[in-house]
């Protein structure tokens, strides 16, 4: 029986994508976990791995096709122990399928980084898992046949498996109930550049890439639903300068120097854990407080913007949320990045200081509850014990989701990290 390897789904947002490469062709023998195709997303280039063994029976998106839709079928896999189905001839009629075949079972490939989430249909007793499940359940000792699949089509997954290796069982997502019809809201109509009274023949047209595409809906969808509002400060920040140029001193010769961007991360990772009430998501089943602080970074890059997140910064050295940080933005810039390194974060850091930006609010990155926004340094007057002096100064904003940080929080957050800026030698304490 066929099986028919669909487009997966490599991250939340992605609705289509481009079917860049095939590493194998047509009588190539598969196993679960061989690398088939690679994927480019609106955000990364992905490899997918197969997850059932047989031969490749057809191709049927070439190489290089782009806009392929989630879940569209891209080629065909002859089970194992079968052998693939010879190709039609050119001169026979096509068939109608007899009304009571069985339905073929369906298999989307996986990235290597991450399960897919569309899955073959069970069929026999062949048990149907991710390999990652596969995996953990070998070494975890635990028979697969027992583990209920709580994944598409039954299909057996990670959070099954951890669940069976603590006693549980991961329940199945219900189905969302039937809800009494109501009336559609009409969609807000677009006007076109010529009614709005600019000529045609005027402009040059660049369609929307996939990014674009991606930006544009997520953040109308945040700005429009998440009540959000601005906070705003100005730090002092020549003892920064004057600890960050020591820092630089010490690690010279390593190949590391420590921008201020990344002790910005570093305080505000610190931050958080002294409020962890600023550490939170809003969800409709409560507020979600976060152990870590993964902290996402704004890159630009061609096209539009990329957060990648450096883990548990409250745990890491300067140095090495500055490797990191250089490392994630050269894999951004060339579409390296794996889903899991600028998939979710507890929090963004948006810095446009570079540019000369003096202060400015960033729409929220759903699902955090923040977004903090940070202006150039520059030399401003200010009052000292009564007299006027200089000093290096730089405005952050930050903008917060009402339903989780109010504004008691989001002052209270501050209040942590004024300190941890101007004096960062507080960040050792």
């Amino acid at each position: 029986m066929s099986i028919d390897i669909l487009m997966p789904a490599l991250s939340p947002t992605m609705e289509e994508g481009t079917l860049a490469k095939w590493h194998v062709k047509v009588g190539d023998t598969v196993k679960a976990g061989d690398v088939i195709a690679e994927i480019e997303t609106d955000k990364a280039t992905m490899e997918v791995e197969a997850v059932d063994e047989g031969v490749i029976e057809a191709i049927l998106v070439e190489a290089g096709t782009e806009n392929v839709k989630v879940n569209a079928l891209i080629a065909k896999l002859a089970g194992e122990g079968e052998s693939p189905a010879p190709p039609p001839s050119k001169d026979a009629p096509a068939k109608a399928a007899p009304a009571a075949e069985a339905p073929q079972a369906t298999a989307a490939p996986v990235p290597a980084a991450a399960p897919a989430s569309v899955a073959a249909v069970p069929t026999g007793d062949r048990v149907f898992a991710s390999p990652l499940a596969r995996r953990l359940a070998s070494a975890a000792g635990l028979d697969l046949k027992a583990i209920p699949g709580s994944g598409p089509h039954g299909r057996v997954v990670k959070a099954d498996v951890e669940a069976a290796g603590k006693g549980g069982v991961a329940a199945p997502k219900a189905a969302p109930a039937a809800s009494a019809p109501t009336a559609a809201a009409e969609p807000r109509k677009v006007l076109s550049l010529e009614q709005m009274g600019i000529p045609a023949g005027s402009y040059d047209l660049v369609p929307l890439d996939g990014m674009r595409k991606t930006i544009a809906r997520r953040l109308t969808d945040s700005f429009r639903d998440v009540p959000h509002f601005p906070l705003t400060i100005d730090l002092e920040i020549d003892a920064l300068l004057a600890a960050r140029a020591k820092i630089n001193h010490l690690l010279e010769g390593q190949g590391v120097k420590v921008s201020v961007n990344d002790i910005i991360i570093k305080a505000v990772a610190v931050a958080l854990k002294r409020v962890p009430e600023a550490n939170a998501s809003y969800t409709p089943e409560g507020i979600a407080m976060h152990h870590h602080a993964d902290i996402a970074v704004a890159v630009a890059i061609d096209g539009g913007l990329i957060t990648p997140i450096v883990r548990a910064a409250e745990t890491k050295g300067l140095a090495q949320i500055s490797a990191e940080v250089k490392d994630l933005a050269a894999r951004a810039k060339t579409k390296k990045l794996k889903p899991e390194e600028f998939q979710g974060g507890t929090f963004s850091v948006s810095n446009l200081g570079m540019f000369g930006i003096k202060a400015f609010a960033s729409i929220i990155n759903e699902p955090q509850g923040a977004i903090m926004s940070v202006g150039a340094g520059e030399q401003r007057p200010v009052v000292k014990n009564g007299e006027l002096a200089v000093a290096t100064v730089m405005t952050i904003t930050l903008t917060c989701d009402h339903r989780v940080v109010d504004g008691a929080i989001g002052a209270k957050f501050l209040a942590a990290f004024k300190p941890l800026i101007e004096e960062p030698l507080t960040l050792l304490v």
